[in-house]
């Protein structure tokens, strides 16, 4: 089967909420990454066949096809098609599954994937909560639903809250792991780390969400999400702005154009798991993809697992036996920032960038989407 190679990848700083980026337009965001995806990688935007991009609150300024608004706002050939993807949180890293697998059938030979969010501009559920509000009637109302599972809460706050429960995750360890990621992303920052994968957006140069002044006595002083829960606002996720884009070309791309691949899409898998608990579909999927590449994690030289909340990724380790400092050592989405439909190209520009800096051979990503699913990758630097 043809291969599937990433060629380029970039993505904005990660705005934090009401932050720089928070005024600009979800279209023009998504517009300046993939202005310069093409300048970047030197070819003729004219030639690429298709535009994937994910995006979850697709409401307001974020509907329309926000792929194809984008790609249009950048000034780039009409005739190039887009399609927008909702797989939740893991929206654009299905974006690139979705440009791989068209790049390896052979119906294309460059395609874009990507993703962008404004979560200050359109908050995380909108689209639910605007038309319960409209009387347009909730997703989990449905008679089948209901037989299902019930009238039970569905959330990815109470999802969070009972894997804590299930892998014995206290309330400390989060509050470790987030302190943790915080300290490795201003390290990042510090040594340049991000510097080859950022492009400068809007007056922004470098992720916002970062504090070098958290302590983990000012984490224990926090109110909890619920009450007598372990989650609290500094062991999740931050609400941001961002958007990234990454090039996927086959090796008739590569040498017609005369491309340097950054990667090779080595293997790919997607998984359900339980809808309440929502959040631990990243066990399944790492488990079915390295299997599908015939490889151990200790074969993987760098890992991205996002960081929705702590509990998901410590229960993920303890599961599977990662190494803590193979797993996100940039830093994560509690210091970095979560723009929904854009972290799964943010943390795979990250990623490819990553592993070619420190001469890494295998990288794993892995995600939480809601609904309970997850998405898996593994790419091999060439």
């Amino acid at each position: 089967m043809p291969e599937a190679f990433i060629v380029e990848a970039v993505r904005t700083p990660v705005g934090r909420r009401k932050g720089t980026l928070s005024g600009v337009h979800p279209a023009d965001l998504g517009a300046h990454v993939l202005r310069a995806l093409v300048e970047r990688a030197g070819v003729d935007p004219g030639a690429v066949d298709d535009v994937f991009f994910g995006c979850v609150g697709q409401i307001g300024a974020q509907t329309g096809n926000l792929a194809r608004t984008s790609w249009l706002s950048a000034g780039l050939p009409q005739h190039v098609p887009g399609t927008t993807i909702d797989r939740q949180c893991g929206s654009s890293q299905q974006a690139v599954h979705f440009a791989a697998q068209a790049v390896a059938s052979g119906t294309a030979d460059l395609v874009v994937a990507g993703g962008v969010e404004v979560m200050s501009l359109v908050p995380i559920a909108s689209p639910m909560y605007v038309g319960e509000q409209a009387g347009l009637g909730s997703p989990y109302a449905g008679i089948g639903w209901r037989e299902n599972f019930g009238d039970q809460e569905v959330s990815q706050f109470r999802g969070a809250e009972l894997i804590a429960e299930k892998w014995g995750v206290t309330r400390e360890d989060m509050e470790r792991f987030a302190l943790t990621s915080h300290q490795r992303a201003l390290a990042a920052q510090a040594d340049g780390v991000f510097d080859g994968e950022i492009v400068p957006s809007f007056g922004l140069t470098a992720d916002e969400g970062p504090r070098a002044d958290t302590t983990l006595e000012k984490m224990a002083a926090l109110k909890t999400v619920t009450g007598g829960g372990r989650l609290t606002a500094a062991v999740s996720s931050q609400i941001s702005d961002g958007a990234a884009a990454l090039l996927i070309a086959s090796a008739d791309a590569v040498r017609r154009y005369g491309l340097t691949p950054l990667a090779r899409v080595h293997t790919l898998a997607v998984v359900g798991s339980d809808p309440i608990d929502m959040l631990t579909g990243p066990i399944p999927a790492t488990e079915k993809v390295l299997d599908k590449a015939g490889l151990t994690l200790g074969d993987i030289d760098l890992v991205e697992i996002n960081e929705a909340f702590a509990s998901v990724v410590l229960a993920w380790q303890k599961e599977l036996g990662a190494d803590p400092e193979k797993v996100n050592a940039f830093g994560g989405a509690i210091a970095l920032g979560h723009p929904l439909g854009a972290t799964g190209a943010r943390l795979m520009t990250t990623l490819v960038h990553q592993l070619r800096r420190t001469g890494g051979h295998y990288g794993l990503q892995t995600m939480c989407e809601g609904g309970g699913m997850a998405n898996a990758t593994v790419l091999e630097t060439v």
